[in-house]
């Protein structure tokens, strides 16, 4: 059963360039992901919020991705550009 996530990430002020470049190369890897279906990035109008659609085929998959290197480097190298911390609803379609 698929697993749905949505993540919000919002830059500090004047880093939203900086922070959007480190975000789509955890896109590149993270779509690399076996159990990847879905990992869309979005910006809002503010500029300064980023938001993931994400979809993972299983709760295995899910933990493997949050165990991978480009994410313990994401989170690592951007928290001097991030306002905040992530924040990570696990959705379901609403049908």
């Amino acid at each position: 059963m698929s697993i749905y996530l949505t993540a919000i990430v919002k830059s500090k002020s004047g880093e939203a360039e900086t922070l959007k470049t480190h975000l789509l190369e955890l896109v590149s890897h993270s779509t690399k992901e076996t159990a990847c279906l879905q990992y869309d990035l979005h910006q809002a109008d503010d500029k300064n919020t980023f938001i993931f659609h994400e979809e993972w085929s299983d709760a295995a998959g899910l933990e493997l991705h949050n165990s991978q290197p480009h994410i313990e480097r994401f989170i690592s190298n951007t928290a001097h550009l991030r306002d905040g911390d992530i924040i990570i609803y696990k959705t379901q379609p609403v049908k």
